[in-house]
């Protein structure tokens, strides 16, 4: 009778701390969805009116629209640079000796364990140093985020794409190559096939990090105002636009959207090479 008396209590336990995980974690997202739909001054305060009128003033507030648009640029062009750049790193590491590789492998993840803003104020003293020592003409535009944001993601690429590494059949490679075609046609044809998966995950993790970085954003793009520069340059001012919660709203959707769209296409290909097998 105890017995089952403390497994009852344990479940119920078990069960309770998680709804609190998934409130904390889910409840001021739900908060910003419901406020995206009433013209309130505070999330919290009066409801008010069901309206779309924040969505409307969202399409006309050009300060929103402008930081969208670099934040996404510099979001999808350093995560395509850091998918090709992380899985061909992979790649290499994957096919080094076991001492090299595991040096290699340890310098790539640096920037990972590393505090973020030593990794910025490493790339703020290098540009200074490359603009007034060495002469060459950059600026804290958007190409040099999108060079940073490249170098701090790529490592997440590489921790993506390495796992699925060690599980592909290493003769198929070879068998491609003793069959006639080159390292290149192998690398294309047979082996970027079965990690296009894992690519595709490291491609939405490192857009994800880009979309969300401050830290290296505002010490190194002065002359960029992304959504999170914009964000925090709003709470020190004259706080933040009301549209910012229909625009939040948006790209929650969008993500949720393309997370079960993904997973939808990825284990309906699952059950068609398990029927396949």
């Amino acid at each position: 009778m105890m017995n089952k008396t403390s497994s009852r209590m344990y479940l119920i336990a078990r069960w309770a701390i998680l709804l609190l995980v998934l409130a904390a974690i889910y409840l001021p997202l739900v908060m910003i969805i419901v406020y995206s739909f009433s013209a309130s001054q505070s999330v919290g305060g009066e409801y008010g009116e069901f309206t779309f009128r924040l969505y409307a003033r969202l399409v006309e507030n050009s300060d929103i629209l402008v930081a969208l648009r670099n934040t996404l640029v510099i979001g999808l062009s350093s995560a395509a640079l850091a998918t090709i750049l992380g899985t061909t790193a992979s790649i290499g590491i994957h096919y080094m000796r076991k001492k090299i590789k595991s040096a290699v492998d340890t310098a790539s993840q640096i920037t990972v364990v590393n505090a973020e803003i030593v990794t910025a104020m490493g790339f703020f003293l290098l540009i200074i140093f490359l603009r007034d020592t060495v002469m060459i003409p950059v600026n804290f535009g958007i190409v040099w985020l999108i060079l940073t944001h490249t170098v701090i993601t790529t490592p997440y690429v590489i921790l993506t794409v390495t796992p699925r590494l060690q599980q592909l059949n290493p003769n198929l490679l070879e068998a491609s190559m003793d069959l006639g075609a080159g390292p290149m046609r192998s690398l294309f044809t047979v082996m970027l096939p079965q990690l296009a998966g894992a690519m595709v995950s490291g491609f939405a993790l490192a857009f994800t990090l880009s979309l969300d970085d401050f830290v290296v954003t505002n010490i190194n793009g002065a002359d960029v105002e992304t959504i999170s520069t914009f964000v925090y340059a709003g709470m020190r001012k004259k706080g933040i636009p009301v549209e910012m919660r229909a625009l939040s709203t948006i790209i929650f959707i969008v993500v949720l959207t393309a997370l079960i769209v993904y997973n939808v296409v990825k284990n309906k290909k699952a059950k068609e090479q398990a029927k396949k097998a």
